[in-house]
């Protein structure tokens, strides 16, 4: 008799999947209580790693020794360009549309010219080549002029931002930011949209690259990572209505008159958690310790204890806490970068590298080497009323 994990019911019908188990993920796990975990250790306790040592613990699925880690560093180095065929064409993309428009276009177009057949050398490949592909991606669409090549004496991220023709950039000050933005946002389970959707697209036996495109497309909308775009965007909001000098009580009245007006309040809840977000609660300590005194923070920091007081008497709401997206819009603008348009493709530039490592999984590794079978899940026809 096979284990019974999960009965379907008519009440688990039109509601996206949500709770229904459907597979194994190798990566990571959300736990309610205690937040996202990369490989068993928890986020936090890897937020102050380099990138380096959490990719290699999410591709290994273990952490690596110095050496270990060091070699494997030194094979992304090696891929890490993208051909100047690539980046041609990018340049030719339109810029009229949004960043995550490009983004899907030019993941095609780097598997067109690049791609090896193999998921796993282009997992590898992909991983390696996102910086490249992602700041030509940002200097183009800016209008910021032609992008630099890999530097190989830089760190992963360090390269990224070295790549950026962000004017008057800190580079010290961004590498912080963005290595700790880049760390928090890798994986996220296996169920989350865009790794739905990339996996679902790879059981067809589409390559990696056209799988991950189709993740960003999910990625980039607005219940999924462009939530973070929004988020800055309340919190400027409520900057310019109350200005940096007001209370928390000033900024519960206002939460408050926003719910009765039926207008949103951006960035609290989260589908399973039922705390903190423990992304989010590093991230506060970071703002807290490197720009208590930006005005954002300030209004970030009054956010986050105003939310819960409103949010807590719905009974409706199941977990009124601040999740990832609260504060890492206003992270990223202290840290000098305030282009928020450019927000949802750094989320993608972390979040493609846990999609492809679970792509590799379920199409060369799952059961026994067979991989997942094609994705078809049953819909019962109703007619409409």
């Amino acid at each position: 008799m096979p284990e019974v994990l999960f009965e379907v019911t008519k009440d688990n019908l039109d509601t996206g999947l949500r709770g229904v188990p459907v597979g194994y993920c190798p990566t990571s796990y959300v736990d309610p209580q205690k937040g996202l975990f990369y490989c068993g250790k928890a986020v936090a306790e890897l937020a102050y790693r380099t990138p380096e040592e959490v990719i290699y613990l999410l591709y290994k699925g273990k952490e690596g020794s110095p050496e270990e880690v060091g070699q494997f560093t030194a094979d992304l180095k090696k891929r890490a360009q993208v051909s100047s065929e690539v980046i041609k064409h990018i340049y030719a993309l339109p810029r009229k549309g949004h960043p995550m428009e490009i983004f899907p276009a030019a993941l095609l177009i780097l598997g067109m010219l690049e791609k090896t057949g193999d998921y796993r050398e282009d997992c590898l490949n992909l991983i390696a080549k996102l910086p490249h592909l992602v700041a030509a991606i940002i200097n183009f669409h800016a209008g910021w002029g032609e992008t630099p090549l890999p530097d190989p004496k830089l760190g992963y991220i360090e390269s990224f931002i070295h790549m950026l023709k962000t004017p008057g950039k800190n580079e010290k000050e961004l590498a912080e930011a963005f290595r700790l933005f880049a760390i928090l946002h890798y994986d996220h389970g296996g169920g989350n949209l865009s790794t739905f959707v990339g996996k679902a697209v790879a059981s067809s036996l589409e390559d990696l690259f056209g799988s991950i495109a189709s993740a960003m497309c999910a990625l980039a909308g607005p219940r999924h990572g462009r939530a973070n775009q929004d988020c800055l965007e309340f919190v400027q909001e409520v900057l310019k209505e109350l200005g940096e000098n007001t209370t928390t009580d000033e900024v519960e009245k206002l939460i408050r008159r926003r719910l009765e007006n039926k207008q949103l309040v951006f960035g609290f809840g989260h589908a399973v958690l039922r705390v903190e977000d423990p992304r989010a609660s590093v991230q506060y300590d970071f703002v807290k310790k490197h720009y208590p005194n930006h005005p954002l923070v300030k209004i970030a920091l009054h956010l986050r204890e105003a939310g819960p007081r409103v949010l807590k008497d719905n009974p409706k709401i199941s977990d009124p806490y601040p999740n990832v997206d609260a504060v890492s819009g206003t992270l990223l603008t202290a840290a000098g970068f305030p282009y928020p348009e450019y927000y949802t493709l750094l989320f993608g530039l972390a979040r493609s590298i846990g999609i492809a490592i679970q792509i590799v999984y379920e199409r060369v590794e799952a059961r026994g080497g067979k991989g997942t079978p094609i994705v078809r899940p049953k819909y019962i026809y109703r007619a409409r009323a």
